[in-house]
């Protein structure tokens, strides 16, 4: 599989990122390691994982236990205080049997509000200094989803050079002229900084609405392999993007590798044609 720099860290991370959400609900010891497995033979060097992913931690943290130098690892607070944040910090490295990560981030940031708190005084931006001055990790970001998340962005790296941003890009949220338009001055301004991108939910559909739920994913997801290499290469394919995790349920795990190991940019009209033809499908973010 290709690999992208991930911005000023330096890295090159696989243009798949293992998303270990697709352990949120309890799965066994053996199903998880035969997952991450896989991953790592298409090539797949980074894992992206919280604590709020469920069994996530506890099942990572054996099979990376003996694989830690092989692979960039970002985790993430949900916290927005400094003790809580530290505390937690501290949880995730010992669930994941490490003594160190590669990033850490303020996770699921969305709006002004939350971003007040968590980089305020006392907030959990301050945990992550200190973790970073004290070798805890080397690299700081910012995740987060929803309609402002972009724009939200933009203010946190006006107040905070972070190294890195995760925000949702698909062509239905293209479609919405708001969020496109900050979506595309923040991949502008991280450009310019050289901060890294990650990008979320690249092959969503929509919300699941009153359809009952095929995956455990908390959003409605394509499930074919034409049409997730549609969401995967439009994602990889906007200016400056590194790489997409991979999709929040383990049996799209396969169909997300072998869109990024055959990833080709997409041309515009592609794009534009795609936007197109989401406009009228339903919002994730209801």
């Amino acid at each position: 599989m290709q690999t992208r720099r991930l911005g000023r860290t330096g890295h090159f991370s696989s243009l798949v990122i293992f998303g270990a959400a697709a352990f949120y609900h309890d799965i066994r010891q053996e199903e998880a390691d035969q997952a991450l497995d896989l991953a790592a033979s298409y090539g797949v060097n980074h894992i992206d994982i919280a604590p709020t992913y469920g069994f996530a931690e506890m099942r990572t943290g054996p099979w990376l236990e003996g694989r830690r130098d092989r692979f960039f690892l970002g985790c993430k607070t949900i916290m927005r205080d400094r003790p809580s944040a530290w505390a937690e910090l501290h949880r995730s490295l010992l669930l994941l049997r490490t003594d160190h990560f590669d990033l850490y981030q303020l996770h699921a940031v969305t709006t002004l509000a939350e971003l007040d708190a968590a980089t305020g005084s006392g907030g959990a931006l301050e945990a992550l200094i200190e973790a970073r001055e004290k070798g805890l990790t080397r690299w700081l970001g910012i995740t987060g989803h929803g309609m402002q998340a972009p724009a939200v962005f933009i203010e946190a790296l006006n107040r905070f050079d972070f190294d890195t941003v995760m925000f949702p890009i698909h062509p239905r949220l293209y479609a919405d002229p708001d969020y496109r338009r900050d979506a595309e001055r923040l991949l502008d301004l991280c450009r310019q900084r050289d901060v890294g991108v990650q990008i979320i939910k690249a092959i969503t559909r929509g919300a699941w609405g009153s359809q009952p739920r095929k995956y455990n994913t908390w959003y409605q997801p394509y499930d074919t392999e034409a049409r997730i290499s549609q969401g995967v290469r439009f994602a990889l394919s906007q200016p400056g993007v590194t790489a997409i995790p991979s999709a929040g349920a383990v049996p799209l795990l396969p169909m997300v590798l072998e869109a990024g190991k055959n990833f080709t940019p997409m041309s515009a009209d592609e794009q534009a044609a795609l936007v197109e033809a989401s406009r009228d499908l339903t919002l994730m973010f209801e």
